[in-house]
């Protein structure tokens, strides 16, 4: 007969890779304390990585070793899982759309939920609770637009624009327009002065 810890592995082997496991999740198993305990031995032994309390994680086997799964994959599967909105930091965005050759030593995405830190393997991610206007549009260029200005600040947004102007499709751009009524105002004058000279 399988005991728990069994169970658990087989249940987390058939989740895509960066799925987050919440003991919650797995109490057809068995009870909360003993799948908290399942977890937490788990962990001492290897099979299952501690992203943060209450959070574990699968790493993947390849033929090299064992390596933490993908941060964004677990970030996206964690998104789901919750219901929450995660999208990349403003500097990540700003890298993304050839702003800044600044590449972010950290791995820190915005979220509709509760700032909170994760630990995948070696690699720490942060999730900072962001406010609505800078959680639009996620996985759209139009996004890491706003994204980018934000991070980028009022001094050196119109330049970003401009530059930008001539890299997104006209879609994108007209994406970035229709948010304005959302967008702090400096950033929608930048934004309206952009378009007035389109």
């Amino acid at each position: 007969m399988q005991t728990l810890s069994q169970k658990i592995l087989e249940h987390a082997t058939g989740l895509p890779e960066g799925a987050p496991l919440v003991a919650k999740e797995l109490l057809h198993l068995g009870n909360r304390a003993a799948v908290d305990q399942a977890l937490s031995r788990l962990v001492q032994r290897g099979p299952l990585l501690r992203a943060s309390r209450g959070i574990y994680v699968l790493p993947i086997e390849n033929r090299f070793g064992t390596r933490a799964p993908s941060t964004a994959k677990m970030v996206e599967n964690l998104a789901k899982q919750r219901g929450e909105i995660i999208v990349p930091h403003g500097a990540s965005s700003a890298n993304t759309l050839g702003l800044t050759t600044q590449v972010p030593m950290q791995a820190i995405y915005l979220t509709s939920g509760p700032s909170r830190r994760l630990k995948l393997g070696a690699q720490k991610v942060e999730l900072r609770h962001a406010p609505g206007w800078q959680l639009i549009y996620p996985g759209r260029a139009a996004g890491d637009v706003v994204r980018a200005l934000a991070w980028l600040g009022p001094e050196r947004s119109g330049k970003a624009i401009r530059t930008l102007r001539a890299k997104l499709s006209p879609a994108e751009m007209e994406k970035v327009t229709s948010a304005r009524a959302r967008l702090p105002t400096w950033m929608a004058q930048e934004i309206s002065a952009l378009v007035s000279h389109g």
